[in-house]
């Protein structure tokens, strides 16, 4: 008992990644219809944003040698300065998805579903390249943006570890999610993004700015995933240029397996999938970690196609 609820411990914060990225996957769904494969290294770039950042805010982060033009503002293992540089990601992914919707997917939104699909696997790979010529290839150490402690309860029968940085990444997650559902159910913009998800047409008509919407969706979603970025370096502090495919692939199965295209469910499909993994690691191999997702994937697709929150759509013909 003390090992699996150590292991479910484990699970949320890595579960807790998994939904901040599955939830871009699934907005966008939401709205058009279709799947942004670049989503994944939209996250990959935010944890360089953060990788960058983080000496500028941070004292002690910097090389000896580098010589900064001023002194970072914010002492070592500052929670203000480990949240200035989760604002910085997020606000650098927020501007690079909405970039990306504008050049690659706006000028296609009325061609075939397939063509736009193409073309974001094809944004995705330039992504992941472009990333190995500016950041380098190899592997970086992310820098330390909190301390790490350890909280330990022990008693005759339960000998239980949490870190201040699960606790962190849960906490974050939590924020950001109910902050995503009071946009979505409270604002205009969020009325309009439900509106705009059942009927296009009609939206404009009611005198929407579609482009301004779907804009904000990608921006919205984007931020998330940099968020994402940014706790899953501080969690297991090694990126790379590559980051984005394995960790994009497995959020995009939670986002099936909630239910794409819908919110909760892609929180929810995080948070399972981050379990199911973790659970495959501490009780079978680590060999199989990336395979598991696939499975639960398989066979989501064969069970329930709708995911488990997801509802069927009838369309007319």
């Amino acid at each position: 008992m003390t090992e699996f609820l150590q292991q479910l411990i484990n699970s949320l914060s890595l579960g807790a990644i998994y939904a901040l990225i599955a939830l871009g996957y699934t907005m966008v769904y939401g709205v058009l219809r279709f799947i942004n494969f670049a989503h994944g290294d939209v996250f990959m770039v935010g944890s360089f944003f953060g990788f960058y950042a983080a000496p500028y805010l941070i004292k002690g982060i910097a090389d000896e040698g580098a010589k900064l033009p001023f002194t970072p503002p914010f002492a070592s293992g500052s929670v203000v300065g480990a949240i200035c540089v989760l604002l910085v990601a997020m606000v650098g992914c927020a501007l690079l998805g909405m970039l990306t919707e504008r050049l690659a997917y706006r000028p296609l939104r009325s061609r075939p579903r397939l063509t736009v699909l193409i073309t974001a696997i094809g944004v995705s790979i330039f992504l992941e390249y472009f990333g190995q010529f500016l950041f380098g290839a190899d592997p970086k150490n992310f820098p330390t943006l909190l301390d790490m402690q350890e909280f330990q309860w022990v008693d005759d029968h339960l000998g239980l570890t949490l870190t201040n940085v699960d606790v962190t990444i849960i906490g974050i997650t939590l924020f950001l999610l109910v902050a995503l559902r009071f946009i979505v159910l409270k604002t205009k913009l969020g009325m309009a993004m439900r509106a705009l998800s059942f009927n296009p047409t009609a939206c404009s008509l009611m005198g929407v700015n579609n482009d301004a919407v779907i804009s904000f969706t990608f921006g919205l979603g984007s931020a998330l995933a940099g968020a994402g970025g940014i706790l899953y370096g501080t969690a297991y502090p090694s990126i790379d240029p590559l980051l984005g495919i394995s960790v994009g692939l497995k959020a995009f199965v939670a986002a099936v397996l909630g239910g794409i295209g819908n919110i909760p469910g892609a929180a929810l499909g995080g948070f399972l999938i981050g379990f199911i993994e973790t659970m495959v690691v501490g009780y079978w191999s680590s060999d199989y970690r990336d395979a598991i997702a696939f499975a639960v994937l398989i066979i989501i697709l064969i069970v329930k196609p709708t995911g488990l929150l997801g509802k069927i759509e009838r369309e007319k013909v």
